[in-house]
């Protein structure tokens, strides 16, 4: 088999489009980069969709914690201590073994005039379960960012809008939440980056892979399995997720320089790989 029919049997195998049958026998290498490859398009589903509503929960969350009303900080403080002091395979496997007690033929809500059964047998499919787990957990750490960047705000940016008449909401959207953004994007880069990492966990957790529909590692592990042979597949999914950091790396500064664009060039914080050698 040439590799371009490689490829159009396998790049789209992980969301169920190609071929049924993984390989068998020899396999070549064409073949590990093709099935790996498709395989991190769960990754990517789960790192986009987790960042992108994360993000707005995050937000939140950092306002809450900043609050003088305890019963919107004290909510938020509780959520940041436990998803942050919990390990997240735990949170893996007992948010899995929650879905499943879960009533199977759903849940039953009375309205009193009707009865509305709301389904739960999706929550424990890992493109639901495994994603709402990586969303409340890189919610909570991006909050703390957040939160810190907003306790971090100079005083005469909070003084200078008090003095232009801007209170409430307009002072917090047009200067708090600008500067709160710039201040804390290159901390919330490497929080894209761990959360991106993160989603290769998904292949540990309880959520089981269908029909053979899994994520990158676990093409990886099959390959490895089938040659007994850790040091090709393994160092492809490695190969795959340095370029999509590097990838996160060059989206995420583009968004920092737009941040810092009102800057002077020397006082304009800049997000660089900087790998470490010798520790």
């Amino acid at each position: 088999m040439s590799c371009t029919q490689t490829i159009a049997d396998y790049a789209l195998r992980s969301i169920g489009i190609g071929e049924r049958l993984l390989p068998k026998g020899d396999m070549t290498l064409c073949e590990h980069f093709t099935l790996i490859g498709s395989g991190l398009i769960w990754n990517l589903y789960y790192g986009v969709l987790a960042l992108f509503f994360g993000f707005f929960l995050a937000n939140a969350i950092a306002v809450a914690k900043a609050s003088a009303n305890p019963w919107a900080r004290k909510p938020a403080e509780w959520f940041v201590f436990v998803f942050r002091g919990s390990p997240l395979f735990i949170q893996f496997f007992l948010a899995y073994e929650t879905f499943v007690l879960l009533p199977r033929a759903g849940i039953d809500i009375p309205l009193g005039f009707m009865t509305i059964t709301v389904a739960t047998s999706w929550l424990s499919k890992a493109w639901a379960g495994a994603l709402i787990v990586l969303f409340l957990n890189t919610a909570a750490y991006s909050g703390e960012i957040f939160y810190g960047a907003l306790r971090s705000i100079p005083k005469g940016d909070i003084e200078a809008a008090d003095a232009y008449g801007m209170s409430g909401w307009s002072r917090f959207r047009r200067v708090m939440w600008p500067t709160m953004m710039r201040l804390a994007w290159p901390a919330y880069t490497n929080e894209a980056i761990f959360l991106f990492h993160a989603t290769t966990l998904v292949y540990f957790s309880g959520f089981p892979a269908f029909q053979q529909k899994g994520d990158a590692l676990y093409y990886a592990t099959y390959f490895a399995a089938k040659t007994f042979n850790p040091f090709v597949a393994y160092p492809v999914i490695a190969a795959y997720f340095i370029l999509l950091t590097l990838a996160i790396i060059g989206l995420f500064g583009m968004v920092n320089r737009h941040l810092n664009r009102h800057l002077p060039k020397e006082r304009r914080s800049r997000i660089r790989l900087r790998p470490q050698i010798i520790r």
